[in-house]
């Protein structure tokens, strides 16, 4: 009914006349001709019958794979009774999911406004802090991302803002994960710290131990909210419930996105402390979002979390982890000219390979080897694997074969 109406070539050509030429032209310059067609589980086809194994989920959002048979089903419930609803009124299936975040959220992170994208919730988690705090000033990470909306893009990697002068003094940037450049760049006008857990357009950066328990005792020190953005790293990317889990650490605000949606409905999330609320309790109608935590994701939403949540969703994800540390290791020795180093926490993982140009030609391999893989936009040596969650170790042994052979085509282009 939806797919393959058309000729591909008919299909890229309404894409360029009408939606992105640039991307057409890109991928026929990279000589990627592929149109999402079937998709299922961990698995996506062209239109025409070729299979990819998605190793991206599109940042997460596929946490849960492709159309997982429980999500669909609870948004074919809900639709029977519920639509978009009313964000001037109250919910009960908004109060519902809230709750259920709440519980799942450290420390006395209890408060949640509703968006659709990350971008905007980033923008919220900025105007939050700015509130509560009235200061100004912003620090986030050089070659972050946290979304293409207004705040969120300036407080992003400068090839972003500044096509669209976003750029502003109000925002400050240091390098990820150097707390001396923190604690110089920190005084009492700041506002907010924000950072991606790892942040995975930098190239899946790991933070040096200690680092983020470093960030909260500045953030404290001088008043700041501290701000993680968890819209990739968050959902059990990482092992646990949250990637800031991992460090001990209790932020003031989470922001979620991406796997919220559980690939079916664009749900995000701006997650905060006690202390943060009076200023929505003061003027609860000064920020809106017209579909933001609409009652048909939210009953999406609560069926992603019940899936998350079971006994066993969460040792299963640390066990694939280690299937593809494994494996990883033996791919580093094996094309050791190619693969510098490996990253990973959880199933977030990226492989650092010895030159900028290897990543857009391993993402092309790639897509010849039948894995959809992507580069790191920030740091192009770096190629992302986040596969779903839900993979198994079957699957595992089949990416890594595949990974295999990918690396072996790029080494024999390279000679």
């Amino acid at each position: 009914m939806y797919i393959a109406q058309d000729e591909k070539s008919v299909i890229t050509d309404r894409f360029a006349a009408h939606v992105s030429s640039g991307k057409v032209a890109f991928y026929e310059r990279v000589g990627i001709n592929f149109i999402l067609g079937k998709r299922e589980g961990i698995y996506m086809w062209d239109i025409d019958g070729r299979r990819l194994i998605n190793c991206h989920s599109n940042g997460g959002v596929f946490n849960l794979g492709h159309r997982h048979p429980r999500v669909v089903e609870a948004l074919q419930t809900a639709v029977t009774e519920l639509d978009i609803g009313n964000h001037h009124l109250v919910s009960e299936a908004r109060a519902n999911l809230g709750a259920r975040l709440a519980q799942l959220s450290p420390g006395d992170i209890n408060h949640v406004i509703f968006g659709v994208s990350g971008g905007e919730a980033i923008d919220m988690a900025i105007k939050l802090a700015r509130a509560h705090t009235r200061r100004q000033t912003i620090i986030s990470a050089q070659g972050g991302y946290h979304g293409h909306t207004g705040l969120a893009l300036a407080a992003g990697d400068a090839q972003y803002r500044e096509p669209f002068h976003s750029s502003s003094a109000d925002f400050i940037q240091v390098p990820f994960g150097d707390l001396a450049a923190l604690a110089q760049a920190m005084n009492e006008q700041v506002a907010a710290v924000i950072f991606e857990t790892i942040p995975a357009t930098l190239g899946i950066a790991i933070p040096p131990e200690g680092f983020f328990a470093g960030v909260r005792q500045l953030c404290d020190q001088y008043g700041a909210v501290m701000i993680v953005d968890e819209v990739q790293t968050g959902l059990g990317r990482c092992g646990q419930i949250w990637g800031i889990d991992l460090y001990g650490v209790i932020p003031d605000i989470i922001v979620s996105g991406k796997g919220l949606s559980g690939g079916l409905y664009p749900m995000s999330a701006t997650l905060y402390r006690d202390h943060l609320n009076p200023v929505m309790h003061e003027n609860p109608f000064i920020h809106i979002s017209t579909c933001g935590g609409a009652e048909l994701g939210c009953a999406v939403t609560l069926t992603m979390l019940d899936i998350l949540t079971e006994l066993e969703f969460l040792p299963h994800v640390r066990h694939m982890a280690e299937l593809f540390a494994g494996g990883f290791a033996e791919l580093q020795h094996k094309h050791a000219a190619i693969i510098h180093e490996v990253r990973q926490k959880g199933l977030m993982m990226g492989l650092k390979l010895t030159n900028p140009l290897l990543g857009p030609m391993m993402t092309v391999a790639g897509v010849e080897a039948g894995l959809l893989i992507i580069y790191a936009n920030n740091d192009t040596s770096v190629i992302q694997m986040l596969p779903p969650l839900i993979i198994n170790e079957t699957q595992v042994g089949e990416v890594l074969q595949r990974l295999d052979g990918a690396f072996t085509a790029v080494t024999a282009m390279l000679r």
